[in-house]
Parts: C-alpha cells; structure tokens; sequence
C-alpha cells in the first residue's frame, strides 16, 4: 500500500498492486485495473518511488525479532531397516 494525495488535498492509501499504468496529462492520474482513476498531486516520478519502496518493504524480512536461521539440525541417528 502506499500513500498518494488527492487533488483536493486529501490523503489516500492505494493497493500498489491495483494500479494498472500512470498517466500524467496534465495531473497525475492512477489508473487502476478495474478502469477506476486516482487523481493525485504526485508526480509519476514520485508514485513510481513510493511503490519500489514498497515492493522493497515487502521483500525484506521483519526488522524485530529472531532472525530465521538454516533450521534444526538434524540429530545423527541410526535408522534400522527390518
């Protein structure tokens, strides 16, 4: 998700994922894949940023918290075949 202005001034969050393609003539339009348009104060430069950041935050793993490791070690039994 990420945060755009409306034209009015009014904040917004909008599912990264929904947008379809940006338009800019000459405001800043989302166009999102349902046909909707987001009219924004952002420039496409900027939406752009935001959901690379996003996309970034997504893939990355918790900042709190343990770590994930290689998981458990498997202990050196015998396995008897009868």
């Amino acid at each position: 998700m990420i945060q755009v202005t409306e034209l009015r001034g009014q904040s917004r969050i909008v599912n990264a994922d929904l947008i379809e393609f940006i338009e800019a003539a000459p405001d800043t339009q989302l166009v999102m894949r349902d046909g909707r348009r987001v009219f924004v104060l952002e420039t496409p430069e900027e939406v752009v940023a935001r959901v690379v950041e996003y996309k970034r935050r997504c893939n990355q793993p918790p900042a709190i918290g343990p770590r994930p490791g290689p998981g458990p070690t498997p202990s050196p039994r015998a396995v008897a075949v009868v």
